[in-house]
Formats: C-alpha cells, structure tokens, sequence
C-alpha cells in the first residue's frame, strides 16, 4: 500500500492586509444631498464610498485610516485621511486644493491605498501670497486650520480658510519623511518668507565724495535749512493771528556754534558738556572773607531821640 499525503509540502497563504483600488474623483461641490460639505474643502481628507469600510474593516489595518492616492497619468502623488463613507460606489469626493495637486479634472481615475506613516516632528510651510504677512499670529492660525488634516506631503500645496479668505501654503520639508501624520503630534512649524515678497527698501543713501565745486562736506546745505524749530504757521485759540513768519527763514552759517568733543568718552556711558566752557567765576574780597554770625551791621526800625509810646 502506498500513502501519500497532500499536505506534506503545504502551500504558503497570504493575507491581504492592504487595501488598494481605483475609484472616479470629484470635487465636493459635485455631492449630491441638501447638506452643505464646505467642511471638506477646508481640510485634508476624503470622502469614500461604504464598500471601502466593509473592505478596510476586514483587513488588518492601522488606526487612524490613511491613504495615498495617486495620479498614474501624471505620476503625481498625495497623501489623506477619510471623513465619511458616504460617496456612491465607484467615486470618491476630494477637495479642490488636493485635485489640483494630483491634476485631476472630474471624473478622472485615482488609485487610493492604505498606508501607514510616521508622526511628524518638524514641518515647514512658504506662503504663495504676501498676504499672509497681514495674519497677526499666522503659527496659531495655521495650527488651528491643521486640525482638518491627517497628514502633510512635500510639495503639496494646501489650502487654509481664515476670515473668509483662502490662503495657499506650499509644504517645503518634513520630517522624519516626506510624508508624516499630524494627529495627535508635537510639530514644530517654520515658515519661509512668501512668495514674491521683497525686503522693503531703506531710505538710506550713502554721502558722495564732494568735488571742488561742492566745496567742504561740512558746510551747510539747503538740505540742512529746511527744518527749523518753532517756526511756521500755527491756530490760536482766541482765532487771533500772530506775526509767525509761514516759512522756515534759512540759517546762517556764522550763527552755528558747533559743540565741545567730548574725548573722554567711553562706550556704554552717556555724558552732557556744555556748548561752551564756563568762565571762571571771579571771586572779591567779600567773598574770600570768613562768615562770622551776628557780627554784621543792622538797621533799627526805630527813628533816633524818638518818644515811647
């Protein structure tokens, strides 16, 4: 009698633990129902159908959901999180901002699979607008506007709301990956200067050389004469005007007293001179001579060879 038993070399089975598959993409203003969906555009995170939660549901899946979703046409890539499973079969709804990364028009095709990715630690954005610069705390603006979000890419280009008004932040770096989850995470943020903004320029001009027509830098200019103190026009009160002359007159040079240097000067102190050196007083014989009490001259009220009263 010969035995022989199948299961002597056993076939290796695997499970899957990785939900992949293709759905049509459109934007959340194509969502049927009377129920307004804005929320969705102001975060980063989609909307699947109720197949997909009966399929994540038997997979040995990570919490939270996360997805990466992929344009094979334009070989652009993304990463989200799930809102609701409430599309119909077949379609899922994104946000504007996350379509116009991945080039997708309606109706195009989006392969959607589940990944898992590490907590971000560091992340920084660059403003595509200088309008940004008007936010008064734009780092609590930011941090508030994330919350919507599951987690961050390299070179996406995300869309916040604040006052009604949309702001585009491209995502510069991250770490440790390029693709990071922001939930429940300790994220540092930095912030690159915007786009198009320039310093503004200073005033500053630097002093030309004089030529021998211009004569000694030192002089006096007509620059130098256009402001005068207390000078001008002014209103009174009582509706009286005085004889104010309404233009600054111009100053002689011969009038200007140039200050004493001080050359004991030392940095880190602050010392008043003088314009000019007082004169030594002058000191007389009264004054050189000693103060003794009661031992002046006075004067009586009283007349001579007065009578008493």
């Amino acid at each position: 009698m010969f035995s022989f038993n199948m299961f002597d070399h056993p076939m290796p089975r695997t499970f899957q633990n990785r939900f992949s598959t293709q759905y049509r993409c459109y934007s959340v203003s194509m969502l049927a129902g009377p129920n307004d969906r804005s929320d969705v555009e102001k975060g980063g995170k989609i909307i699947m159908p109720p197949s997909a939660l009966d399929q994540l549901s038997r997979l040995n899946i990570t919490y939270p959901m996360l997805f990466k979703l992929t344009n094979k046409n334009s070989d652009r890539m993304t990463h989200c999180g799930v809102l609701e499973f409430v599309a119909d079969e077949g379609i899922c709804y994104l946000p504007h901002w996350m379509m116009q990364n991945l080039l997708l028009e309606e109706g195009g095709l989006v392969q959607v699979e589940s990944v898992n990715l590490m907590v971000a630690t560091y992340s920084k954005f660059q403003p595509q607008s200088p309008d940004f610069l008007d936010i008064t705390n734009p780092k609590a603006v930011l941090e508030n506007a994330l919350r919507n979000f599951a987690c961050l890419t390299t070179g996406d280009v995300v869309a916040i709301n604040y006052n009604e008004k949309i702001y585009e932040l491209r995502v510069m770096e991250t770490k440790p990956d390029k693709a990071v989850s922001i939930i429940e995470c300790d994220m540092n943020v930095d912030f690159d200067a915007p786009l198009g903004y320039k310093e503004p320029e200073r005033c500053y001009k630097a002093p030309e050389e004089p030529t021998e027509e211009e004569g000694d830098p030192n002089t006096w200019t007509e620059m130098d004469m256009r402001f005068r103190a207390f000078t001008g026009s002014g209103n009174r009160l009582d509706g009286k005007k005085k004889g104010i002359e309404p233009s600054p007159v111009p100053i002689d040079p011969s009038d200007i007293k140039r200050g004493i240097p001080n050359y004991e000067y030392k940095v880190g102190r602050i010392t008043f001179i003088r314009n000019s050196r007082p004169l030594p007083r002058k000191t007389t014989e009264d004054e050189d001579s000693e103060f003794i009490a009661f031992s002046g001259e006075g004067k009586s009220l009283r007349k001579k060879g007065g009578r008493k009263l």
